[in-house]
């Protein structure tokens, strides 16, 4: 089959790409091929225990980007959505404190508060240091040794591995900014003093998982999506794809929003990109289900107890209507023994579910 386009992937970059084109274009030569028997790629939903699941883990509709929300709302209308004040929260020593930790140290008793504060104010963004370029020096520099040897290190090492420092410092920016002057102002009034978080504010469907959305985007698509379809071939001289199933596809332009990580098995893969791919890093996480509910009000459960294997749990009855129960995101590597009966497992490596 020749087409003008050829989209490899039906996530919510696949799907977008395929209906601006259409849509701004009027392009109509395009096939999309998807791996998985729906759409939606990490961001899918499943029904477990009665309730949408949604297995790539908490996917949330931000509502500080109003033009990309706007943009959803056409395949899903924002009368269809639920928007929540977010509520994360850190378990640590019996005590869950409020996200961000540096806002909320006024939870604590006194005595952890001082000692807070004092590491605090001697972090070097409070004494003249020269911001530092590695992740952990960086951490200790803007939120002193206590926060990082309490929390931040233990919990970011539970997400992304031992060696933190290949992680850099230029995505930092998305984290609260809490000065010490904030923190000290938070601990007198019992009041969060700090620049809001991304996610501050979230939307969730009233009655689906996430994966709806991409669902019905996908929708619009009709017959241009063609379902289990595994990429195993590119020939990228002719611009030529092959399938698991021995099916060719032949487009002038081929967009790929597969996982990088797939390409480790595609032939076709120049020797130097292949090389080049081999060397980046990614983390690989388990999603896993318990129909028992949580006594809290929160949405999100930060640990960053080392001997805990999950680093976070969502508290799906507090966000999605009707139901029941949570649920945990583990680090592969941290991933031990076998799944109780009844527990609904998903492993997904970076971008990619399986």
């Amino acid at each position: 089959m020749k087409v003008n386009y050829l989209i490899l992937g039906a996530g919510p970059a696949g799907l977008t790409f395929a209906n601006y084109l259409m849509d701004k274009s009027g392009e109509d030569s395009f096939i999309i091929l998807e791996k998985e028997k729906t759409a939606g790629g990490l961001c899918r939903s499943a029904e477990v225990d009665g309730s949408p699941f949604d297995i790539g883990g908490g996917h949330f509709l931000d509502v500080r980007r109003p033009k990309v929300n706007d943009y959803l709302f056409q395949f899903m209308p924002e009368d269809e959505w639920n928007k929540f004040d977010r509520d994360s929260r850190i378990v640590m020593d019996n005590n869950s404190i409020h996200h961000p930790f540096e806002a909320n140290i006024w939870e604590l008793d006194i005595d952890k508060q001082i000692e807070y504060l004092k590491s605090i104010a001697a972090a070097g963004c409070n004494s003249g240091v020269k911001k530092p370029e590695k992740f952990v020096d960086w951490i200790r520099w803007k939120l002193g040794d206590k926060i990082a040897d309490d929390y931040m290190i233990p919990y970011n090492q539970k997400v992304f591995g031992e060696n933190l420092n290949q992680l850099g410092t230029y995505w930092l920016s998305k984290l609260p900014d809490v000065s010490f002057e904030d923190t000290l102002r938070s601990c007198l009034t019992h009041h969060a003093y700090a620049k809001q978080p991304g996610h501050a504010q979230f939307y969730y469907p009233k009655k689906y998982g996430y994966g709806e959305l991409w669902l019905r985007m996908a929708d619009t698509l009709s017959d241009h999506i063609e379902y289990e379809k595994e990429v195993c071939g590119i020939d990228f001289n002719n611009r030529i794809v092959t399938c698991a199933d021995s099916s060719k596809y032949q487009a002038d332009v081929i967009i790929t929003t597969i996982p990088w990580i797939e390409y480790r098995n595609i032939v076709g893969m120049p020797d130097d990109n292949r090389k080049l791919l081999q060397k980046l890093r990614y983390s690989s996480i388990q999603t896993e289900y318990y129909p028992q509910n949580v006594d809290t009000t929160a949405h999100w459960l930060y640990y960053p107890d080392l001997k805990i294997s999950y680093h976070r749990i969502l508290v799906r009855h507090n966000f999605c209507h009707g139901s029941k129960g949570y649920w945990t995101e583990t680090n592969v590597d941290r991933v031990s023994g076998k799944n109780e009966a009844g527990i609904y497992q998903c492993h997904l490596d970076k971008h990619f579910v399986c």
